[in-house]
C-alpha cells in the first residue's frame, strides 16, 4: 500500500472475478495501483494474488455493497492507506432471479426486483458517497458505473426482465444526476456497458471475453481532462439512453 503524487490508484468493486477482474487487471497493466473490493475474503485474496503475480501493485479490501456497515468500514479502511483516489469503477452487480416468471412484468415478484435495486443501485450510491471526499482530492478523478444496454430504453435489448433492466436504467439516470451536480467540479462520471461477456453472469455463454467487456470502463477511467461527462458508452462509441 501507500501512494506518491506521481502514483494512481483505482478501486474496483466486484473485481474478484469476471469484468470486475478484468478491468482492475487492465488498470493495473497501464501503472494504477488497483484496490480490489469483493465481499468473499477468499475469492479476494485470490484476485489480489493473480494480479501480484503479474507485476501489478494491488490489494483488497472487503466491501459489500449491500451493507452500509461494510461500506463505511472499507470507505475507512482506504483512506487509512491511500491520500486520494484517482479511479472508483461500480462493477459489483446481480442479474437476479430470472425463472419462474420471476422478472416478467406480469408476474413480477417484488422481493427480485427489491434484492437486485439494493446491489445495482442502492449499491453504487452507498459506495459512491462513501468514497465521494476522498476521490475529491484527485486531479481530476473518474467515476464509471458499469451499466447495460438492457437499461438503454431506446435500444430495448436482451430479454425481458422488469427487475434487472430497469435496475440498469435507474443507474444511468443516477449517473446523469451525479454529473449534474458535480458539472462544476472536477469530477468525471460516465456509464459503461460491457456487452454480452462470457462470465459467471451469462453461465458462460457469451460472445465477448471479460478483457472485451472492460475495454469502454478502462477507456472512461482513463480519459483526459476534457473528456465527456454523464455519458453512457460501449467500446464502440456512445449509447442512447
Amino acid at each position: 500500500m501507500g501512494d506518491t503524487d506521481n502514483e494512481k490508484t483505482a478501486l474496483v468493486t466486484g473485481a474478484n472475478k469476471g469484468i470486475g477482474f478484468a478491468i482492475a487487471r487492465g488498470l493495473g497493466k497501464l501503472g494504477f495501483t488497483v484496490i480490489v473490493g469483493a465481499r468473499d475474503d477468499g475469492r479476494r485474496d485470490e484476485a489480489v494474488g493473480r494480479l501480484q503475480d503479474e507485476g501489478i501493485d494491488a490489494w483488497g479490501v472487503r466491501l459489500d455493497v449491500t451493507s452500509d456497515y461494510s461500506v463505511t468500514e472499507a470507505a475507512a479502511t482506504v483512506e487509512q492507506s491511500i491520500d486520494r483516489l484517482d479511479v472508483l469503477v461500480n462493477n459489483a452487480g446481480i442479474s437476479g432471479r430470472m425463472g419462474g416468471g420471476g422478472q416478467d412484468p406480469s408476474t413480477l415478484d417484488l422481493d427480485v426486483v427489491r434484492t437486485v435495486l439494493d446491489t445495482n443501485v442502492f449499491g453504487v450510491a452507498r459506495v459512491t458517497n462513501a468514497l465521494l471526499p476522498l476521490v475529491r482530492r484527485a486531479a481530476p478523478p473518474r467515476f464509471v458505473n458499469m451499466s447495460s444496454s438492457m437499461g438503454s430504453l431506446t435500444l430495448q435489448e436482451g430479454p425481458i426482465s422488469a427487475a434487472y433492466g430497469p435496475s440498469k436504467t435507474m443507474l444511468n439516470s443516477l449517473t446523469v444526476q451525479y454529473a449534474r451536480q458535480l458539472a462544476d467540479t472536477n469530477v468525471i462520471i460516465n456509464v459503461a456497458c460491457p456487452g454480452y461477456v462470457a462470465t459467471d453472469f451469462t453461465g458462460h455463454n457469451a460472445p465477448r471475453t471479460p478483457e472485451q467487456g472492460a475495454r469502454a470502463a478502462i477507456r472512461l477511467a482513463t480519459l483526459p481532462d476534457d473528456g465527456p461527462r454523464g455519458r453512457f458508452f460501449n467500446e464502440d462509441g456512445e449509447l442512447p439512453w
